[in-house]
């Protein structure tokens, strides 16, 4: 049985006191998913490649390099901080965006992020389809990256980068003005999520599975 289908049983067709139950145990609070920034341009990005066409090798997290990207939204939807998040070892690196979240400057943070990782570690993004993305052409012909798009609302898509969301916002809550966050913040935030045992990772950390990988073969 999917996780989906799951999801539909219990938080879709869930009523009355059952639903309220099952939404005071999520890290959300809320008992149904909410469309998202419905407004923001979907469907009208040229030139998406589809994650049908992404590689098959992201799909099983075996081999590292293939991310996931997000914006979190601070106070109005106004100010955002881009996100991120490796598949296979759940390392996050933080967009620092103080000056707006247009397409321009989302591009131009991605490719800062990503000047810093060996090629071996950036293989494909998957982010969802979101106006900020409208320059992913521009993105992947300067770094030779390819983004591939998600399904209109289907957020699970990019699991891993949704979970990693819910625990920035222990840090960033709803209604902050992230326009404000300094550099040095987001530094701070990302070093102590890449340090937080995960127990989809064996209770190790993002930093320690990464240089899982990164050893030498004995």
């Amino acid at each position: 049985m999917s996780h989906e289908t799951i999801y539909q049983s219990l938080f879709v067709q869930g009523r009355g006191e059952l639903r309220r139950e099952l939404a005071r145990c999520l890290r959300s609070g809320r008992a149904a998913r909410k469309p998202r920034r419905t407004t923001d341009g979907r469907g009208r990005i040229p030139g998406m490649v589809m994650l049908s066409e992404r590689p098959a090798e992201a799909d099983d997290r075996a081999v590292p390099g293939h991310w996931e990207g997000d914006l979190i939204l601070g106070e109005g939807s106004r100010s955002a901080v881009g996100t991120l998040v490796e598949r296979s070892t759940r390392m996050t690196l933080l967009l620092h965006l103080p000056d707006g979240k247009s397409a321009e400057q989302v591009e131009a943070a991605m490719r800062a992020a990503i000047s810093k990782l060996p090629p071996s570690l950036i293989r494909t993004i998957t982010w969802d389809q979101g106006a900020e993305m409208s320059k992913h052409a521009a993105f992947t012909i300067a770094t030779g990256i390819p983004i591939y798009f998600c399904d209109p609302h289907s957020p699970w898509q990019r699991g891993s980068n949704e979970n990693t969301n819910g625990l920035l916002r222990q840090y960033l809550p709803k209604g902050t003005d992230l326009s404000v966050v300094s550099r040095e913040k987001l530094d701070a935030i990302q070093d102590s999520l890449n340090g937080r045992p995960r127990k989809t990772l064996g209770y190790l950390t993002p930093s320690e599975k990464l240089a899982e990988f990164l050893a030498p073969t004995a």
